[in-house]
C-alpha cells in the first residue's frame, strides 16, 4: 500500500513540473521556480499568452487567469507574486496584480489589484484578512514556524 501511495505522489510531482514547463516554454509564459499548476487550470494560452506572470513558489489550483477581453477590447498583462495559492474556480481578470504572499478564496473574483500578505475571498474579491505570513504554496506558516 505505501509503494502505491509513494508512486502516486511521484507521478503527480512529475506532472506538476510537466504542466510548468509546458506553460514556459511552448507558450511563451513568465512562470518562476517550482510553481505548481494544477491539471484542470485555465491560463490564457489564445491570444495573449506572454501576459501572464506567475512567481516562485506558487500553487494554482483549478483557477482561470484572463489577459484579454474581448468585450472592452482589452489586452492587459496579470502579475501573481510568489508564495501565493490560488483556489479553485478562482479567476483572476486581466490587468490585475496579486502580491507576494496572497491566498485567494476559492470561487473569488479578482478584479482589482491585491496587496502582498493578504487574503481575499468573495465576489468582487476583497481583502478578509491582513498581515499573512505565508510559506512555499501559500502554506501559513504558525507563529514559531519558519520557512
Amino acid at each position: 500500500m505505501r509503494l502505491l501511495a509513494k508512486g502516486r505522489i511521484l507521478l503527480y510531482n512529475i506532472l506538476v513540473r510537466y504542466y510548468s514547463w509546458v506553460y514556459r516554454n511552448l507558450y511563451g509564459m513568465d512562470i518562476g521556480v517550482r510553481v505548481q499548476i494544477s491539471r484542470k487550470a485555465e491560463l490564457d494560452r489564445g491570444i495573449n499568452p506572454h501576459g501572464v506572470h506567475i512567481g516562485d513558489y506558487t500553487r494554482i489550483a483549478s483557477a482561470q487567469i484572463q489577459t484579454h477581453d474581448d468585450c472592452r477590447n482589452l489586452k492587459a498583462d496579470v502579475y501573481i507574486g510568489k508564495n501565493c495559492f490560488l483556489g479553485t474556480r478562482c479567476i483572476i481578470l486581466p490587468g490585475v496584480r496579486i502580491g507576494d504572499e496572497v491566498i485567494v478564496g476559492a470561487g473569488a473574483i479578482v478584479t482589482k489589484d491585491v496587496p502582498s500578505h493578504s487574503i481575499v475571498a468573495g465576489n468582487p474579491a476583497k481583502v478578509i484578512r491582513k498581515c499573512v505570513h505565508l510559506g512555499h504554496y501559500g502554506r501559513i506558516i504558525s507563529d514559531g514556524e519558519k520557512v
